[in-house]
């Protein structure tokens, strides 16, 4: 079958692939090529300014185009090659090789990819096209979904509501305010995700610039890699290193990434639970069913989405912090296999960022609602009331108000007032205590 979205076996290269194809230019296979055509031509290119050769600045301009123009027929070029070569990167090295004749530089053949090992490449265009898909999709996606929370929590800062602790009735809050507490989730471990740097390696076959320095001894290779990777690429190199990266950074961009997810997990299963104790309604589309059999129903389904998709971005997520790391001596072949699928766990993720965007989108306040379970539940100002009491040196205020709200009744304003009238403290204490209600009782919020 020609692979086409009906046919793909993933679904986020089928059903998902209209959300997705933005990502296509980042962790595509042709993408990765792209890259790595990129860093072996500004590796080229920064030869040349080290004086190893002459190359004029039309020359240099015509070779960034090789990758700024790269098309899908280049890249299947090098598929191409790759059957005979068996060997990605060498394929990329011949393509160069082929371009660079063109512009009247066969002369310099043989300073492209010059005294490099394949990972110099792939540990530079992974970080590389990591960098730039986090840069342009995920910052500005996660940063619009944190400022619509934090709309949103602000504009209910004064929606009292009844709080719920071990799932049972609890001291009252505001819906703005734990709103708000996902805000301040979220942006603590976006900055921390900020201070994580995008590490790469570039120094040869084991990391030492063996060939480098054994053909050019008098130069200083560390800083030509510190400036090429650094200034030209716009990562940071790191300097103690075997024939691959680290990878310890990007586990952790893996795991701070896993985090945010995890507390977007967490607000979605709230706002699912809020809705199914109908604190939200939901806008619907005329045409639109909820249930093949219930024609009523109006189900939750982008919170449900981002939920399984978060679960799935977490497991890769897991797995590529725990594996990635781990390696053979001076290196194995099981990153390569590894690093190919960063894409597939930062695809799911986008995913329910979109979901949960679509799912906040929908929610109609039903404040009618809220009322109405604060109002059925006054036993939760018995903590107000016994500590005012306490304030007082009321004698055991507290198993006062417990055996009052234990005892089998509800409890209602009423009920609550005559307890207070009962209570041998000034007229005043009592008219104090009794304005204090299940829609007050929130706090400094």
């Amino acid at each position: 079958m020609q692979l086409q979205s009906l046919t793909a076996i993933s679904p986020l290269d089928g059903r998902y692939r209209k959300q997705l194809e933005e990502l296509a230019p980042y962790f595509s296979e042709f993408a990765l090529i792209r890259y790595r055509v990129q860093v072996e031509i500004e590796y080229f290119i920064a030869l040349s300014e080290q004086k190893l050769f002459s190359i004029s600045k039309p020359q240099i301009t015509a070779l960034r185009k090789i990758y700024q123009e790269f098309t899908i027929e280049n890249a299947q070029l090098i598929k191409e090659t790759e059957k005979v070569t068996n060997h990605d990167v060498k394929a990329v090295e011949y393509f160069v090789k082929n371009e660079l004749k063109g512009l009247g530089l066969e002369d310099k053949l043989e300073w492209v990819h010059f005294g490099l090992t394949s990972q110099d490449i792939n540990n530079t265009a992974t970080p590389l096209y990591w960098k730039e898909a986090v840069e342009n999709i995920y910052m500005p996606a996660i940063s619009n979904l944190v400022l619509a929370l934090k709309k949103m929590g602000k504009s209910w800062m004064k929606i009292p509501m009844l709080a719920r602790t071990h799932g049972q009735p609890a001291s009252p809050t505001i819906l703005g305010k734990e709103i708000l507490v996902f805000v301040e989730r979220l942006e603590g471990q976006i900055s921390l995700f900020g201070n994580i740097p995008f590490a790469a390696k570039f120094g040869g076959a084991t990391g030492n610039f063996n060939a480098h320095y054994v053909s050019f001894p008098k130069t200083n290779w560390e800083k030509f890699g510190d400036k090429f990777v650094n200034n030209t690429l716009g990562l940071q190199r790191m300097k103690f290193t075997t024939q691959i990266e680290h990878y310890d950074n990007l586990a952790a961009q893996f795991d701070t990434l896993k985090r945010i997810n995890t507390i977007l997990l967490d607000f979605c299963r709230d706002i699912w639970q809020y809705i199914s104790m109908d604190y939200f309604k939901q806008k619907i589309k005329a045409n639109e069913v909820g249930s093949s059999a219930m024609p009523h129903k109006v189900n939750p389904i982008d919170f449900e989405n981002a939920e399984g998709n978060l679960g799935l971005a977490n497991a890769l997520f897991e797995h590529l912090s725990a594996k990635l790391p781990v390696s053979r001596l001076q290196r194995d072949l099981t990153d390569s296999t590894v690093l190919r699928n960063v894409g597939v766990p930062f695809g799911h993720t986008i995913l329910a960022l979109k979901s949960v965007q679509k799912g906040m989108d929908k929610l109609i306040l039903n404040e009618a609602k809220l009322h109405e379970d604060l109002e059925n539940n006054w036993a939760v100002v018995a903590e107000a009331i016994q500590t005012v009491l306490r304030r007082e040196n009321y004698p055991q205020p507290y198993e006062a108000l417990k055996a009052l709200t234990r005892g089998g009744e509800q409890i209602t304003q009423k009920t609550m007032h005559k307890f207070i009238d009962g209570l041998k403290i000034s007229a005043t204490l009592k008219k104090e205590l009794k304005t204090i209600t299940p829609h007050n009782y929130t706090g400094i919020w």
